[in-house]
């Protein structure tokens, strides 16, 4: 049996017309005719042909391309030649040796008319056999690059914080639970504390890209219980702007980088421009913008501090109308809606030095200030009714000297879903985790 000395990628087969190689991939699709066998391979960087002529009784390679199934894993070495005909680059394999590495069952679970919920079931098949799956997770690896790079460059350090809690957080709402050896223990909804503590350890600023658990029986198409968070702090800050310009810079370096890499794909797959922002976001308070909103007729149910769905994408519009910027930082929420940590201005007490960020009308980021202040800590639990006992150890972080900060997190599948314009975090999501989903 004839083997290359090494696999040779689909989209480099140009550069070896004339030489025997071996292409590893998966039966994309085949045509078997009464002279002429071709089967279409696919890896991760395209599809080739590989034609062959029958050669009747004895001819090894024509047993084993005749009993293919699509979705085969198979290794085939042939001589890569020229051939205007074929679409696929003018090129095509005259192939020497067949291997199948693993026949695939068949028929296929899935099709290009599955559903979305089915084709979650097979998730591994679905970004396989569709290259606008694959483009997804390409841009994705590409933005977590870009969010990387520049929080190294704007003087960041990387950590990697523990996702199992002794206690549940700072409310003990939203949290799984399970057991831990001879007592509980809870999966962490944000790196949070752990990050303060880090700001209070002298690392100046840091970020994490990792794992956050929320225990939300939210059943929308933005919503899962675990999904990765990019999450920064940042220490010796002078107000909540140095974490809204940090915020900038590093969504604007990594949108341009997924740009200038995936841009063209992006527009010819998806049908979506993207548009490298501005860095000088525009900004509205939630009091200002409830205003706007109601003008126009807004009249949400239940809590009326925030803002729903609806009155996420009305004020995003409505900036979109006025400024041309996609981006719009929502600012000063209720104390009634925010966390006991959140600072507070001095002379707004009903307020927080907080903001959201919306793209296109979705919210991606939850920034604040945080109240570094041992005592006010104290004094703005205790205005929530909160006991802060089980906090006690991430509140001793306060007591020595903790510097001025405040920081962000920002959900990667959210940046990801709205680059892209898909309607539902699960298709950005390689194996979703909801409310009634564990698997696969």
């Amino acid at each position: 049996m004839i083997h290359a000395t090494s696999r040779v990628l689909v989209a480099d087969l140009g550069q070896h017309v004339g030489q025997t190689v071996s292409v590893s991939g998966w039966v994309n699709t085949h045509r078997l005719q009464r002279t002429m066998q071709f089967i279409l391979v696919r890896d991760h960087t395209g599809i080739a042909q590989v034609t062959h002529k029958r050669g009747g009784d004895g001819d090894a390679i024509e047993a084993e391309l005749e009993h293919l199934t699509t979705e085969s894993a198979v290794r085939i070495t042939g001589r890569v030649v020229h051939n205007p005909v074929v679409k696929l680059g003018g090129l095509e394999i005259i192939p020497e040796s067949v291997e199948v590495l693993n026949r695939a069952e068949a028929p296929l679970p899935i099709d290009e008319h599955t559903g979305l919920e089915q084709r979650l079931d097979w998730r591994f098949l679905d970004v396989r056999r569709r290259p606008t799956a694959r483009l997804l997770f390409a841009v994705q690896t590409t933005l977590d690059q870009g969010m990387r790079e520049n929080a190294y460059a704007q003087g960041c350090s990387e950590m990697h914080t523990p996702k199992l809690m002794g206690t549940a957080s700072e409310s003990g709402a939203e949290v799984f639970k399970l057991g831990y050896f001879d007592r509980s223990a809870y999966l962490a909804q944000s790196p949070q504390f752990f990050k303060q503590m880090a700001i209070s350890a002298v690392v100046d600023r840091v970020f994490e890209i990792g794992p956050v658990f929320r225990a939300e029986p939210s059943f929308t198409s933005r919503h899962a219980t675990e999904f990765t968070g990019v999450d920064v702090e940042l220490a010796w800050i002078t107000d909540v702007e140095d974490v809204m310009a940090f915020e900038k810079q590093m969504l604007t370096h990594a949108i341009g980088k997924a740009a200038e890499v995936h841009g063209e794909a992006i527009r010819e797959t998806y049908g979506v421009e993207v548009v490298v922002p501005a860095t000088s976001f525009p900004r509205i308070t939630m009091a200002a913008a409830q205003e706007i909103l109601r003008a126009k007729g807004w009249d949400p149910e239940g809590v009326k501090e925030d803002l729903d769905p609806e009155g996420e994408r009305g004020i995003a519009a409505h900036l979109r109308e006025q400024v041309g910027h996609d981006f719009v930082f929502i600012t000063h929420y209720p104390t009634s809606i925010r966390p006991f940590y959140h600072m507070r201005p001095a002379d707004k007490p009903d307020v927080t030095l907080s903001f959201d960020l919306l793209w296109k009308g979705l919210e991606i980021t939850t920034g604040a200030q945080r109240e570094h202040r041992y005592d006010v800590r104290l004094k703005q639990a205790a205005e929530k009714g909160m006991g802060t006992e089980p906090l006690q150890d991430y509140l001793n972080a306060f007591r020595f000297g903790c510097p001025p900060h405040g920081g962000l997190g920002m959900g990667l599948g959210r940046v990801l879903m709205v680059m892209i314009g898909l309607e539902s975090i699960r298709a950005a999501t390689f194996l979703f985790r909801g409310p009634n989903r564990l698997t696969p």
